[in-house]
């Protein structure tokens, strides 16, 4: 009842900037919490940023260089000073009273 749907992934070099736009739409009932996954190649799924009543919540390895953002439905990942370790398929999270619903994601590459 729930679709999540990423956009916004690509190629970019190395220092460069990308904006990751997350929608979720459909029956959606009070969301409590929206926020940002990625997963490399051999690793597991692991939590890059959320933002729940305000309060945002980041990996240490992107404290800096990454912004999450919300409005309603709407959630975005501004991410600048990219290093090839950000190469990842990011998820987008969204919660809400009756589950736990993820994007299919987007691919960003960062390479020189």
């Amino acid at each position: 009842q729930v679709q999540v749907v990423e956009s916004g992934g690509g190629l970019v070099q190395i220092g460069g900037s990308l904006r990751l736009s997350c929608v979720a739409s459909g029956n959606i009932f009070s969301i409590n919490s929206m926020g940002w996954y990625r997963q490399g190649p051999g690793k597991q799924r692991e939590l890059v940023a959320t933002i729940a009543a305000g309060i945002t919540n980041y990996a240490d390895s992107v404290k800096g260089r990454f912004t999450i953002s919300r409005d309603n439905n709407k959630v975005y990942l501004q991410m600048n000073s990219l290093k090839p370790e950000d190469t990842s398929v990011y998820y987008c999270n969204v919660i809400n009273w009756a589950g736990n619903y993820w994007g299919q994601g987007t691919q960003v590459t960062v390479s020189s």
